[in-house]
């Protein structure tokens, strides 16, 4: 799987709280869900620019 987060950004945003290692991946796979259905929704409206409205 690609990594689409960046751990550290994600440790400093969470920096109060303890991050097991096993939520960078479960977070990484929501937000490839997130983009996925994202641009799904860019192409069923025939666009190829996926825009803020897509989210």
């Amino acid at each position: 799987m690609t990594n689409l987060i960046v751990k550290a950004a994600v440790k400093d945003q969470l920096a109060d709280q303890n991050v097991s290692s096993d939520f960078y991946d479960a977070l990484d796979g929501e937000v490839a869900d997130l983009l996925a259905d994202a641009a799904q929704r860019a192409a069923d409206n025939d666009r190829k620019t996926v825009q803020s409205r897509d989210l």
